[in-house]
């Protein structure tokens, strides 16, 4: 699944994963929401922000959160 809404750039916020390549992070909406912002509150305080990067966010930590790791051992 393509999602060239969410960027990574190493000379972007450390290379964190960013909306659209501008200096708000993936990490920073998650919290927001997490605290209890609601998406039209944080559209309304980011005004350069979409609808659709959010659902960009979730959906990277959707993937993100699925993504499995398997342990090797000898």
């Amino acid at each position: 699944m393509s999602n060239d809404r969410i960027t990574i750039k190493p000379d972007i916020c450390g290379g964190q994963p960013t909306i659209r390549g501008m200096r708000i992070t993936v990490s920073q909406i998650l919290e927001m929401l997490a605290g209890g912002m609601s998406i039209d509150e944080i559209l309304a305080d980011f005004p350069y922000l979409e609808r659709a990067d959010i659902d960009a966010t979730l959906k990277y930590a959707a993937r993100q959160a699925a993504h499995r790791e398997i342990p090797l051992t000898k």
